[in-house]
C-alpha cells in the first residue's frame, strides 16, 4: 500500500494524479503542512468502515440473558441515616 502527500494546491491542480494515487493508497491531502483531509477508493473506504463497530455495538451484550448474577446482600439492615452536626 502506497501513501501519497499533497498539499492542497497539488491536489486542487491534479485531482486525476490524486484519485490514481487513491486506487494504490490512501492520499493525505495537506493544509499549511498540516494533514487535513484523507482520500480513499472506495473499496478502501467501504473496508475500513465495515471494519469498525460502533459505540452501542461495542457495549452490547447480547449474551448477558445467558450470565447468572445474584449479588450478596451487604447488610440485612436498611442503612441507618446520616448525622450532620
Amino acid at each position: 500500500m502506497a501513501i501519497t502527500t499533497l498539499s492542497s494546491r497539488e491536489f486542487n491542480q491534479n485531482t486525476s494524479a490524486a484519485k490514481k494515487a487513491a486506487e494504490k493508497g490512501p492520499v493525505f491531502i495537506t493544509d499549511r503542512g498540516r494533514p487535513a483531509h484523507v482520500l480513499l477508493s472506495i473499496e478502501e473506504y467501504e473496508r475500513v468502515s465495515k471494519a469498525r463497530k460502533t459505540i452501542l455495538e461495542l457495549l452490547a451484550m447480547p449474551e448477558a440473558d445467558a450470565v447468572e448474577f445474584e449479588p450478596q446482600r451487604l447488610m440485612d439492615e436498611p442503612p441507618r441515616p446520616v448525622e450532620f452536626e
